[in-house]
């Protein structure tokens, strides 16, 4: 799907579906079907460009649900959502999920795993022409916080650790390939603040996405205040990262997102102008 790197003008926008009972923000909310696509349908008409839709909790700690259930979550939902001409992205690190996501529709596989949790991944998803997200990840959620150590500095060994991924994605034959460098997998607070601060070096890599919307650096940075009252936080980091022009932003407040994009797309276009 290369029309996903088409430049449009500012980040693509990524709203998070987890239609899961167990996910760090939204648990439990969306898993019923129809309050799945009506939250789906509500991001969709507040600007949205893709629904990224997740049957498995990542959160620290989360046991993985069986295949089947995964399934049976996410399939109806991505096949009702493609029907009613919404772009759909499956949140996903089984190929098996993958390839019944894209034939239901999906356009894009995002894969927390970056194919190392299920190494059929790649070949999987080069053939469904779909394109892909790979993250950096080192392991599954019950003991990713036990990997927090970078010898070389977080910056270096994540674009190193990612770039492996990345190319063996596009060596695979992925012909879409963009790069998230995962933050809260595997990371203390300071270290994704780290990464934030250099985004600029994961432009080698390529495309890149960024997921930091009601994680748990934010409430760290906040005195632990709950999920739900850490947008203004992330707002600032959704405005650096649309000046920085990253490819795309996987977040929970669509509408909210959109404003602030605005506004910096308001403000290039006046400093534009007057230098013009």
């Amino acid at each position: 799907m290369s029309s996903l790197l088409d430049g449009i003008g500012r980040p693509r926008v990524l709203g998070v579906l987890n239609v899961t009972p167990d996910s760090f923000s939204d648990g439990g909310r969306f898993d019923r079907f129809d309050a799945a696509i009506a939250h789906a349908e509500q991001m969709w008409a507040e600007g949205a460009d893709l629904i990224d839709v997740g049957g498995e909790s990542t959160r620290p700690g989360a046991v993985r649900p069986t295949t089947a259930d995964e399934l049976d979550r996410v399939v109806p939902v991505v096949r009702a959502l493609t029907d009613r001409g919404i772009a759909v992205s499956i949140d996903t690190m089984r190929s098996e999920v993958a390839a019944a996501a894209v034939d239901a529709g999906a356009v894009l596989v995002n894969d927390v795993s970056g194919g190392l949790a299920d190494q059929q991944m790649h070949a999987t998803v080069a053939r469904s022409g779909a394109a892909y997200v790979a993250m950096h990840w080192r392991a599954q959620s019950t003991v990713m916080q036990q990997h927090t150590s970078y010898p070389g500095g977080v910056v270096a060994d994540v674009i190193r650790e990612l770039g492996t991924q990345v190319d063996a994605a596009r060596a695979a034959g992925i012909a879409t390939v963009v790069a998230d460098p995962g933050l809260g997998f595997s990371k203390i607070a300071a270290q994704n603040w780290e990464l934030l601060a250099h985004l600029d070096e994961f432009e080698a890599l390529g495309p890149v996405l960024i997921g930091a919307s009601r994680k748990s650096f934010l409430g760290a940075l906040l005195d632990g205040r709950p999920t739900d009252e850490r947008e203004a936080a992330h707002l600032v980091i959704v405005t650096r990262c649309a000046i920085e022009g990253v490819w795309g932003l996987r977040v929970h407040d669509v509408r909210a997102t959109r404003d602030a994009i605005a506004a910096v797309g308001a403000w290039n276009d006046a400093a534009g102008s007057q230098h013009g």
